[in-house]
């Protein structure tokens, strides 16, 4: 089995490609071996290498951050071993229950602004951010501001500030006059 693997804008993230279909919907993002044991026997694995601070696991890719004092050199044959270790024992990544959307969807309940805001964070945003292994889940929009959720490796990444801002924020305020402001929650 063959893993690809590619960098993030987080120096801390990596990206894996296993090419194949990790989970048919939804996503899960782990932050530590406790919760791991619940949910992703594929997670549990991953935390089980040392320095592996997070995971998370989408559709077609896995993006494992490292804790601060670990090194990539060291860390990311141990990651490949685990993974394929996982793949090739036939358990799911994620006990499909645990699986959460991967998008906040568009209840009958949004107004038109809300319905605009998480139409472009679907098709303009999620998809670039993926790209660079992380997620941005839209959590409300309350006075002109949005707030939004970074996870996998835009979470914790030093250039999330300035995507938040410079690239987000620009984005939505022009579509949508309403937006004044984007903030990212934990």
């Amino acid at each position: 089995m063959f893993i690809q693997t590619e960098q993030t804008p987080n120096p801390a993230t990596l990206k894996f490609l296993p090419g194949r279909t990790i989970v048919e919907q939804g996503q899960v993002e782990v932050l530590d071996a406790d919760e791991a044991e619940q949910v992703s026997p594929l997670a549990r694995r991953l935390f089980a290498v040392d320095g592996v601070r997070s995971v998370f696991i989408t559709r077609d890719f896995v993006a494992v951050t490292k804790q601060a004092a670990a090194d990539w050199y060291v860390l990311k044959p141990a990651v490949l071993g685990a993974m394929v270790e996982h793949f090739m024992s036939g358990e799911p990544a994620v006990v499909q229950a645990e699986a959460e959307a991967s998008h906040a969807g568009h209840a009958p309940e949004d107004d038109e602004t809300v319905t605009k805001i998480k139409e472009l964070l679907d098709t303009r945003v999620r998809p670039a951010v993926a790209n660079d292994g992380g997620d941005i889940v839209f959590h409300g929009f309350e006075r002109g501001v949005v707030y939004l959720h970074m996870k996998g490796a835009c979470a914790g990444c030093p250039s999330s500030v300035v995507t938040l801002k410079n690239g987000i924020e620009n984005l939505l305020r022009y579509y949508v006059p309403d937006v004044v402001e984007v903030r990212a929650i934990d």
